[in-house]
């Protein structure tokens, strides 16, 4: 299935698209998409309600993150050799762990708005993996058995906020809106291989980035296992996987955001997403 919610922030409803690529409601099937929602037999349980026969919902509605009540958002950083490069770091040889803050999660189209006096505003397109049930401690091989689905994820980063400002990385990546999630989630049972994907993100139009999450240094079932080592994921927990090439602070000189800019980003089977700067 593809999972959506949609409406005004703060009071969005579930919905999915059907068969045909219409969005339809689910406020008669369940009260929202949150974590409680995302375990196997509750997943199977809205697979077999008969989409055609709810109603459509009106075209142009925001569209929200997929997912509600999320509890952690974590993220991966130079999990692309390309992108290590372009940053001028090694190749990481266990994967690079930061947070998110979960006030950052926005919708897929919402405006991006840069902080006060913001200088290095940037993008990252990415894979987002959301966790369906409790995982501690899991070996890799049965580490997507815990996974509830995928979607598309910016990780938009304030660099100088990031870099400069004591090496904190979470500083640069949580400002409100700089986690747009969406526009769906894409059940794990339609998308087996989350290594599958391709990743492409466009500034005013311009490809900035092109990548395919084959290319990860550290595959998802890694991630989601190496996690798994040393803190309990969570229904609901999202983990961004990290991003290609093509970045802005990547870029010689560096180019980065300003306020009128576009973001365009396509996900295949995850979506697209458009978020203006202001």
């Amino acid at each position: 299935m593809r999972l959506l919610r949609y409406g005004a922030i703060g009071e969005e409803r579930p919905g999915a698209l059907d068969s045909s690529g219409v969005m339809r409601d689910l406020s008669s099937v369940l009260p929202d998409i949150t974590p409680e929602w995302l375990c196997p037999a509750r997943l199977a349980e809205l697979a077999r309600v008969d989409l055609a026969a709810l109603p459509v919902v009106p075209a142009g509605v925001r569209i929200g993150a997929p997912v509600a009540g999320i509890r952690q958002f974590m993220a991966i950083g130079l999990n692309y050799r390309d992108h290590a490069a372009e940053s001028g770091m090694a190749i990481p040889e266990e994967p690079v762990v930061f947070t998110k803050a979960i006030t950052s999660i926005a919708g897929p189209d919402d405006e991006v708005q840069l902080p006060e006096g913001s200088v290095a505003g940037d993008w990252e397109v990415e894979l987002a993996v959301v966790i369906g049930t409790v995982a501690r401690r899991v070996p890799p091989e049965r580490a997507l058995s815990h996974v509830a689905g995928y979607c598309l994820a910016n990780d938009v980063s304030e660099r100088d906020w990031q870099i400069r400002r004591g090496g904190q990385w979470c500083k640069g990546k949580s400002f409100d809106g700089f986690g747009p999630l969406g526009p769906w989630l894409v059940t794990a049972d339609e998308l087996p291989d989350p290594q599958s994907i391709p990743l492409s993100l466009a500034v005013n139009g311009e490809v900035r980035q092109q990548g395919h999450t084959g290319n990860m240094i550290f595959p998802v079932a890694r991630l989601v296992s190496y996690l798994s080592e040393f803190m309990t994921l969570l229904p609901g927990d999202v983990v961004i996987t990290g991003t290609p090439a093509g970045v802005g602070m990547g870029m010689k000189p560096p180019v980065f955001l300003k306020r009128g800019d576009v973001m365009s980003l396509d996900g295949g089977p995850l979506g697209r997403q458009r978020q203006r700067v202001s």
